[in-house]
């Protein structure tokens, strides 16, 4: 599973409480400027509107040898899933607070898939404990290395 285009804000702003795993409707162009690695998903979400779901703000690059049809970069694009994927993502959706953000784009076989997270807004005092935590992960591996050396 290659990565395409990785969201990085995400895992840091959100707690994730569920993940899916969804096709995206897309044009020639737009895959081609995926194959070429030309895109970002850090400010882009996904809405359930009329039993669809939509990604927003998810800017693909103008295909660079395209012609009058290359594409609109921040178009809306469909999200392809089950209808009770659809259902559960709606609900949990709803809930105040919880949004619908992409944590990844990659490739399965010759699609391009789409990585969901329904998350829910970190506060700042969470993203300082998680930053907190990180590093004294970082130093207690560090002494441990140290001492593994010394022996």
């Amino acid at each position: 599973m290659a990565d395409i285009l990785t969201n990085s804000k995400a895992r840091r702003d959100y707690h994730i409480l569920d993940t899916f795993e969804a096709g995206i409707v897309l044009h020639g162009t737009e895959m081609k400027s995926l194959r070429a690695g030309k895109g970002q998903i850090a400010d882009a979400f996904a809405r359930v509107d009329k039993d669809e779901v939509w990604l927003h703000n998810a800017h693909i690059d103008e295909y660079s040898h395209g012609n009058l049809n290359n594409h609109a970069p921040k178009a809306p694009r469909k999200l392809l899933l089950h209808r009770r994927e659809i259902r559960k993502l709606a609900e949990l959706a709803q809930v105040k607070g919880h949004t619908i953000v992409p944590l990844s784009f990659y490739w399965k076989g010759s699609l391009v898939k789409v990585q969901l997270a329904v998350g829910k807004g970190k506060a700042e005092y969470d993203k300082r404990d998680d930053i907190k935590k990180r590093e004294a992960d970082r130093e207690l591996k560090q002494v441990l290395m140290h001492r593994a050396k010394g022996r």
